[in-house]
């Protein structure tokens, strides 16, 4: 396929189709109800302005669009999905993560049906794919992000339930999902156990997270303090815990590239856009050699990036486990990232550096996947550990 910053997928005539669509949605009927209510990226967003997205990205079929028919989706490839991920970062929207559930959706949520009872789907997981309740997940605490054995939270039996303590950071979609998918530690033991915690129980607090430089407020913290969960509530078995909490943990690490991808696309975009239209020394920005070199940097980066990633991707599709691949586009989708954002920021001059223009939300939206979803030095550990023991771990 030619390169291309709006790519046509005429060799697959369904994606094709699923994106032009896609584009519609994004750039009228969604821009439009942004636009209405005066959202920015650093809004804070309830559930009256966030149900109306859920629901009729619903009906137009890309909510949980990855999910199999018998769950009301398309089930699409990792391919097809990664492609609408970027789709969905490079619009520019600003309640893009609603769009196919990606905050508090069937993409939270679809990677544990397969471990929830026939009651936890019909109580839980089915009405967040109806658009109908919103899930946050709650591994990561103050002392134990990369290091989630480190994590003090505590489940303690108590007849046939259990009572939780424990303080949860970082949960994403926290400030408006109804329960959490909550990892807790086995008292007395080391085990680890899931939990499905009605964010309504007695004790359990939902408190203001601390915010993230992006300025977004999609983040809770959770805090137990001998929080009772019934047996119904467990999800899996004990000692499933961290399988549940880091599972599909190869998927899940490539997948969050096309959302990024799509992301440096945009700060991409703008930067042609302003470089073409910017007046400086009796011409065009774009007329200069050096700006001319540095947006041939850029696009090649994300060409490069890009072809990593789905080049996974694809391996996946193909019924492989490209663990070594995955990391690889982890950690080179992040530093190539932020290099073309902090370009597109230097090319924009000081419209760069005002605050809250689009590409220096940007700027530091794409420094947090650096350390999000398992830092860069991680991701070198991990591919060195590849290479030196391959397939023996």
């Amino acid at each position: 396929m030619p390169f291309t910053l709006t790519p046509t997928y005429d060799e697959n005539p369904r994606l094709r189709e699923l994106v032009t669509r896609l584009r519609d949605y994004l750039d009228g009927e969604l821009a439009d109800y942004e636009a209405k209510l005066g959202l920015t990226h650093e809004s804070r967003y309830t559930r009256d302005v966030l149900e109306p997205v859920w629901r009729r990205s619903r009906e137009l079929g890309f909510y949980g669009i990855h999910l199999p028919p018998e769950r009301g989706g398309q089930g699409l490839s990792f391919t097809e999905l990664g492609a609408l991920k970027e789709e969905v970062g490079a619009s520019g929207r600003v309640l893009q993560l609603s769009v196919l559930g990606d905050m508090g959706g069937p993409l939270r949520a679809g990677s544990i049906l397969r471990y929830a009872t026939r009651e936890q789907l019909d109580r839980y997981l089915l009405p967040v794919i109806r658009a109908e309740r919103a899930c946050c997940f709650s591994l990561t605490e103050t002392g134990a992000g990369s290091d989630v054995r480190a994590m003090t939270t505590t489940a303690t039996p108590d007849g046939e339930g259990w009572r939780i303590t424990g303080h949860k950071v970082f949960s994403s979609a926290g400030p408006f999902a109804d329960f959490s998918v909550l990892i807790a530690r086995v008292a007395d033991s080391d085990a680890y156990a899931a939990f499905l915690v009605d964010l309504d129980s007695p004790g359990c607090t939902v408190r203001d997270a601390e915010t993230p430089m992006s300025g977004q407020h999609i983040e809770s913290d959770i805090i137990l303090d001998d929080c009772y969960v019934g047996p119904g509530q467990l999800l899996g078995e004990v000692g499933d815990g961290l399988r549940i909490g880091l599972g599909r943990v190869t998927a899940n690490r490539l997948l969050h590239c096309p959302t990024v991808l799509g992301l440096t696309r945009r700060a991409l975009a703008l930067t042609l856009d302003f470089a073409r239209t910017r007046e400086v020394f009796g011409g065009p920005l774009a007329a200069l050699q050096s700006i001319q070199h540095k947006v041939a940097d850029m696009a090649t980066g994300y060409y490069a990036a890009r072809s990593m990633t789905y080049d996974g991707l694809a391996a996946l599709d193909a019924g492989g486990r490209p663990r070594a691949e995955a990391f690889m586009s982890k950690l080179f989708v992040a530093e190539t990232a932020f290099r073309i954002a902090d370009e597109a920021v230097q090319i924009h001059g000081k419209a760069g550096l005002v605050r809250g223009s689009e590409v220096e939300w940007l700027f530091r939206s794409l420094r947090m996947f650096r350390v999000l979803t398992g830092s860069s030095e991680i991701q070198k550990n991990a591919i060195a550990h590849q290479l030196f023991l391959g397939d023996r771990n």
